[in-house]
């Protein structure tokens, strides 16, 4: 069965269209060096409860998976069928996280530097160059050089495959999750803040997976729950944030 992807057009934040198949031309340069490269990408960033997860893709050189996408692009039995195939097809593949107490704790900017390096740590090979997706270089201290590339996830195979092992990845985490906490919702939402999970925070509160340092949560906590004070919060410190739906 073919895995065909959203017929949704992706475009970046000026209109314009992005590729409707990640390429491997920066990848290349790179081979042509005998270089190892490795793409790696987050999700869940934007969630309110679960962790923030990296996934580091090495792709070979010298062959091709084809129907490779932005994890976005796909739907979950898609992503998840690119998943197992990814597992049989690359050099290497290595998953991070940083969970919701380090995210309290650490912040949201040094947790994702956690959790991007314990993926890059994962692989049982060592990169010679980094694939980045975004244009913030939170792989600075990583001995490798770090090309970081907006849109990654459109542009890059590499970065394409680490969107979906690590979106697949932490979708099954949240579903498992579930089961210790249903109310919330969390085989759907996955944490993000769709509205039959604002509804059940607001009966019956934050559970132990939830960012207590982010303001809506901290607004349903105990008086005396400080949790994340230090860290000013995450999305939402003048309020509740308009409502957004989990890729």
């Amino acid at each position: 069965m073919g895995l065909p992807a959203s017929r949704r057009t992706a475009r970046d934040r000026r209109g314009r269209r992005l590729p409707d198949v990640p390429g491997i031309g920066v990848e290349r340069r790179f081979w042509d060096l005998e270089r190892v490269v490795v793409g790696v990408d987050e999700v869940g960033r934007g969630a309110w409860a679960g962790p923030v997860t990296f996934g580091a893709v090495v792709l070979p050189s010298d062959r091709r998976m084809y129907k490779l996408r932005d994890s976005k692009q796909l739907d979950p039995e898609r992503r998840e069928q690119l998943a197992d195939r990814l597992a049989g097809f690359a050099e290497a593949i290595g998953i991070g996280h940083a969970s919701n107490a380090e995210i309290d704790r650490l912040g949201m900017s040094d947790a994702m530097r956690l959790a991007a390096t314990r993926a890059l740590d994962a692989l049982p090979v060592e990169p010679d160059v980094v694939l980045l997706d975004g244009s913030w270089d939170l792989l600075s201290h990583h001995p490798a050089p770090v090309v970081t590339i907006a849109h990654g996830d459109a542009r890059s195979a590499s970065i394409a495959a680490a969107s979906i092992v690590a979106k697949v990845d932490r979708d099954a985490r949240l579903r498992r999750a579930a089961a210790d906490h249903p109310a919330y919702g969390f085989v759907d939402n996955k944490g993000y803040p769709t509205p039959a999970h604002l509804a059940a925070l607001d009966d019956v509160g934050p559970c132990v997976l939830h960012r207590h340092s982010w303001a809506p949560i901290r607004a349903l906590l105990p008086a005396d729950d400080d949790a994340g004070a230090r860290h000013g919060g995450g999305p939402g410190v003048a309020g509740r944030p308009v409502v957004e739906v989990p890729a």
